[in-house]
């Protein structure tokens, strides 16, 4: 191989990886509680958020909606949603509060950097609405 090869190579690489980068693929974070709403709506049918917890590494979010609370989760490159009943099953983890979702590929959802307390709070919004 020459050197000549490999240069083109690697700027192509580079170049991919610049488009990829400029049109955001592969960037699911769950920004805030807003954006958190709004990809609950997106994903479940019916559903109207009106409040939201998001976990402060940006992978997990509570979202409040009608008579249910939606579950987010990065799930590779993309946010995965789930609705659950009330009252939620959570476990306590050093990190943050562990939300079970009944299902087993789904698995738990760690809300990293948030307490029990305060999703006791939100679901509690949920009873009074």
């Amino acid at each position: 191989m020459n050197w000549l090869q490999f240069g083109g190579s690697l700027a192509a690489i580079f170049a991919l990886a610049g488009v990829a980068r400029m049109l955001r693929l592969g960037e699911s974070r769950i920004g805030d509680a807003a954006k958190a709403r709004e990809m609950a709506e997106e994903m479940l049918a019916g559903f109207d958020a009106y409040g939201a917890i998001v976990g402060t590494d940006g992978k997990a979010a509570l979202v409040l909606g009608n008579g249910t609370i939606a579950v987010l989760k990065r799930h590779g490159a993309k946010v995965a949603a789930r609705r659950l009943l009330p009252p939620l099953q959570l476990f306590t983890a050093v990190e943050g509060v562990e939300v079970a979702t009944g299902e087993r590929l789904f698995g738990r959802v760690l809300l990293f950097g948030v307490v029990e307390s305060d999703v006791r709070a939100l679901e509690a919004q949920l009873t009074r609405v």
